[in-house]
């Protein structure tokens, strides 16, 4: 059985992102003064009194609204709601009850779900309020009344989702999920792809550059695999962001790659790799991630049998450092070569995780040296007495050496070429580290 899914619920601004903050133990959601600043659900794992469930933090509802933003909004927190097992509603108590928090009550008690009230900003320690009374007219039961800000009455709401959760789920470590994380410019088709391959809208789409600003979590398998792909806030250059709330989505990007196993780097195939684009991809490599290249909108490129080949040499030559990654070119849109992903996935995933044992990557250094001689510098040669892998993810070897001075760059990318080549390791960087032993030793 799949862990259980608690929501949080409620209009914009009540605190719902520092409750979620508070409970997870980290600073996953935007927190920030501006209503709507949480447009997306946003995952994460907790655990309470040893039972772990997924809690999902939502866009503010508004009952009535034209705005496109605010209504696709609600229609991401209406499909929160129906995934989850618990509602905690969160309302702010030094507002009292609203219009808008009494029609939200009417569509939660539609749901047949369990619903926890919170009051929030309750944040005088001591004594109940006796705003709280107030209430008690939407019909959902004893109001919470809470502190997310001072911490003040959160483990009772806690213990209240204790005792609404289904049976208890089987443990399961699931070390198989493998994830991904979609990073890559605003507006080039992040969500979209997203969209296509779970079938729901799970990500706000809108032509406004920039919609997604949380990174998001969706849970996928298919026969391929099981994975998670995080859906990110697509990263503008520095000199353009302008606003706090862009910059902590820039962050969030950054922590979503930190996060991922593989990562889905998307280019729009009309507008070709940019400045911002090698930026982005570098941040992919320097974490030493496994890497996609995806070139999306490819159904809107006019082509003959040459030019996929023609574009992929400009992308290579503009990401000369990412020539290891593939390229595959979809459409988001009608759903072209999307299908194509979980495998290749599935295979840079595993080479970026590969490990070789130490008799066969000496064998493999020792040919190298075989076939290419290390430099010599004022008559002094580089010796490698011995190479061993030390971590994964990525491959990364060290290569004890005679004199470090010697080991120039030029050969250290040699090495690295023969590795890869000899163990068709794609997708992955792989790192070498030189280090000096005598031959004595």
């Amino acid at each position: 059985m799949a862990k259980p899914t608690v929501a949080i619920i409620g209009r914009p601004n009540v605190g719902k992102s520092t409750f979620f903050n508070y409970i997870i133990g980290k600073r996953l959601s935007i927190v920030e003064d501006t209503p709507g600043v949480t447009r997306d659900r946003v995952y994460a794992e907790a655990t309470w009194r040893d039972r772990t469930f997924n809690l999902v933090d939502t866009g503010g509802i508004e009952p009535e609204t034209k705005d496109v933003i605010i209504s696709q909004m609600r229609e991401q927190a209406n499909i929160a709601i129906n995934i989850a097992d618990v509602i905690v509603f969160v309302t702010d108590i030094k507002q009292g009850v609203t219009a808008s928090d009494k029609e939200i009550s009417i569509m939660l008690k539609k749901s047949l779900k369990p619903i926890i009230l919170v009051c929030n900003k309750a944040d005088k320690p001591g004594k109940t309020p006796d705003e709280i009374y107030e209430f008690y007219n939407l019909g959902l039961g004893t109001p919470y009344p809470v502190s997310s800000t001072n911490a003040l009455g959160i483990g009772d709401v806690l213990d209240a989702i204790y005792e609404n959760l289904p049976g208890k789920e089987e443990e399961n470590i699931e070390d198989e999920i493998i994830r991904v994380a979609i990073i890559g410019k605003p507006n080039v088709g992040k969500s979209s792809l997203l969209n296509k391959i779970l079938g729901e809208n799970r990500s706000i789409v809108s032509d406004i550059a920039g919609t997604t600003r949380d990174a998001i979590d969706s849970e996928f398998e298919n026969e391929s695999g099981k994975y998670v792909f995080i859906d990110t806030a697509g990263i503008r250059k520095k000199s353009k962001i302008d606003d706090s709330i862009e910059k902590f989505s820039v962050m969030r990007s950054m922590l979503a790659i930190e996060r991922a196993d593989v990562c889905l780097i998307m280019l729009d195939a009309t507008v070709g790799v940019t400045e911002q684009d090698t930026k982005i991809a570098g941040e992919a490599h320097e974490a030493g991630k496994g890497i996609i290249i995806v070139v999306n909108k490819w159904d809107e490129i006019e082509k003959d049998t040459k030019t996929m080949n023609e574009y992929k040499k400009k992308v290579y030559n503009k990401l000369s450092y990412l020539t290891y990654a593939p390229i595959l070119f979809i459409s988001a849109k009608t759903g072209q070569r999307v299908n194509k992903l979980f495998e290749l996935i599935k295979i840079v995933a595993n080479q970026n995780a590969i490990r070789i044992s130490t008799p066969v990557i000496n064998q493999v250094i020792n040919e190298a040296i075989a076939i290419t001689q290390p430099p010599t510098d004022k008559g002094k040669r580089l010796k490698i007495l011995y190479t061993t892998q030390v971590s994964t993810k990525p491959p990364t070897f060290v290569i004890f050496v005679n004199d470090k001075k010697l080991f120039h760059f030029s050969y250290e990318r040699y090495l690295i070429n023969q590795i890869r080549n000899n163990f068709n390791l794609i997708g992955t960087p792989i790192r070498v580290i030189a280090r000096e032993r005598k031959e004595e030793e």
